[in-house]
């Protein structure tokens, strides 16, 4: 494509809304992950004993297992949605912004 397209691309109305709107959730998925995962490593440094914490009484595990699985694939399934969402609304805006502007 050439760069007279790509302008006419970074122009439509369509494509800023959808770039804004792409960026507004991707940093919005980023903070959860950030605030989750800090607020973690917060209780590991400054309460080991609460995470240290055995599930049941005579358990070997300790109940920041769980939790920090429970994290992993709560961010794990936050990207599948990101992904989701992309291919869904944001690759679609993209193509039709790409299609407007070949004309």
């Amino acid at each position: 494509m050439s760069s007279e397209i790509y302008e006419k691309i970074r122009r439509n109305p369509r494509f800023i809304e959808m770039v804004a709107k792409r960026n507004r959730f991707a940093w919005t998925l980023s903070l959860i992950v950030l605030v989750l995962f800090y607020s973690f490593i917060l209780v590991v440094a400054f309460f080991p004993k609460l995470l240290a914490t055995p599930l049941w009484e005579g358990a070997t595990t300790s109940v920041g297992i769980p939790i920090g699985a429970g994290l992993i694939v709560f961010f794990w399934l936050l990207t599948g949605y990101y992904i989701h969402r992309a291919n869904k609304e944001f690759d679609k805006a993209n193509v039709e912004a790409i299609k407007e502007a070949t004309r």
